[in-house]
């Protein structure tokens, strides 16, 4: 072979990252080490697989995103290879790439973290935030083993494994005229300020619950952060719809924030595992999902109420 894993590895990090520099932090090695392995594929391949943008990192060529998709899958079943290794000795190491959908992300990842290197000291998580649409895409092209999201239309090649249930809620201001009523209906906030969580599905969802209801919200703004709502919320600009409630009861800019449960007939949104269909996973992805399945089943989500 006329090139290393090693060369691939320092071609794939540079491409994910846009940068030499970055690519040599990350590794991490020099970057004449990298420049020299990324020369040296494009030696052998016969092809640029970079343009050079002055002061403005790198990008790829069209023949340098074939070369990427096929230096992936090259990485993986290298590593696929040594965890198998591994596995015979009943050892689980190396990365699990997950996503996770940014309403979930800030509970969920922390307490993954922690659990999972405290149960597989030689493996580490990585988890990476993002809205559906995109961390479904990042699943499909192998850039992540395991997507955390709700049950939302997917791909029939990707399978979901259900988690927990979590019904959706009210959130407003404590000053709010409903704040202590405990449970509202819909149409007890029909004239009131809806400030609408805009992610693609989440949108959708959300809108839904008010169609389902006969009735049209009155909707204030779009945001795609339910960090910001809940601070709007908190202030009195209008009222948010979540479906994570957070122990802490305190919007980001420690304003307090009231919860009210929906007296409607609602679908909650379902959380749960996805996975590619008929993808023969190494042990250490099989290790992070039976560590889910076991801590998170059919409980309430870690941090919430």
């Amino acid at each position: 072979m006329k090139f290393s894993l090693r060369q691939i590895e320092y071609f794939v990090a540079t491409a994910e990252s846009g940068s030499i520099v970055q690519a040599s932090r990350q590794i991490p090695i020099s970057q004449p080490a990298i420049s020299a392995a990324i020369a040296h594929l494009e030696n052998v391949f016969g092809v640029s697989l970079f343009i050079r943008h002055h002061a403005q990192g790198l990008s790829l060529t069209p023949e340098g995103r074939m070369v990427l998709q096929e230096a992936r899958t090259l990485l993986l079943h290298a590593q696929e290879l040594g965890g198998s290794l591994n596995g015979m000795l009943g050892r689980v190491q190396g990365e699990v790439a997950v996503g996770c959908m940014t309403t979930l992300f800030p509970l969920l990842a922390p307490d993954l973290i922690q659990s999972f290197s405290a149960t597989h000291p030689d493996a580490r998580l990585r988890v990476i935030a993002g809205h559906h649409e995109e961390l479904t895409e990042k699943l499909r092209d192998g850039e992540v083993s395991v997507m955390i999201g709700y049950n939302m239309p997917m791909p029939q090649a990707i399978s979901f494994q259900p988690l927990s249930a979590l019904p959706p809620y009210v959130f407003t201001s404590v000053d709010h005229p409903l704040a202590t009523t405990g449970r509202v209906r819909l149409e007890d906030l029909v004239d009131e300020p809806f400030l609408l969580l805009d992610l693609p599905f989440s949108r959708d969802y959300f809108l839904q619950l008010f169609s389902s209801a006969g009735i049209a919200p009155r909707i204030a703004g779009h945001y795609p952060s339910m960090d910001v709502i809940r601070s709007l919320a908190a202030r009195g600009v209008g009222f948010g719809l979540g479906n994570a409630r957070p122990r802490n009861q305190n919007a980001l800019d420690g304003k307090p924030l009231a919860y009210l449960g929906l007296e409607d007939e609602c679908a909650p949104l379902v959380y749960g595992l996805f996975t590619v269909t008929g993808q023969r996973l190494p042990l250490r992805v099989s290790a992070f999902l039976e560590m889910c399945i076991g801590n998170l089943s059919n409980r309430n989500l870690p941090g919430t109420i």
